[in-house]
């Protein structure tokens, strides 16, 4: 478990909604640096994961597939924190 990772739920989709094998993960919700408390009745974070991008973009090696399942994995949890595209690529998780 991911130390204040609270309230986040993660799902697949086949494809974004625009049908690109451009986006591998997507992160919707208020970052964690944006947001006061959360108050009863709120619905969770999500983190989606697509399936097909993925796929595409490991070229059918599945350790390939692991590894990039890994680094979108924590591109879209570190949005959860707040850390934004830029950040990211520099500290080489872009």
């Amino acid at each position: 478990m991911v130390e204040g990772l609270d309230n986040v739920i993660f799902v697949t989709e086949a494809r974004p909604e625009d049908g690109s094998l451009d986006l591998l993960g997507l992160y919707e919700g208020v970052a964690l640096t944006d947001r006061g408390q959360y108050g009863f009745g709120e619905l969770p974070d999500r983190i989606i994961l697509y399936r097909e991008p993925l796929i595409a973009h490991a070229g059918g090696e599945l350790d390939e597939l692991r590894e990039q399942i890994h680094i979108t994995l924590v591109h879209e949890i570190a949005h959860f924190y707040g850390i934004d595209d830029e950040e990211l690529h520099r500290l080489g998780w872009g």
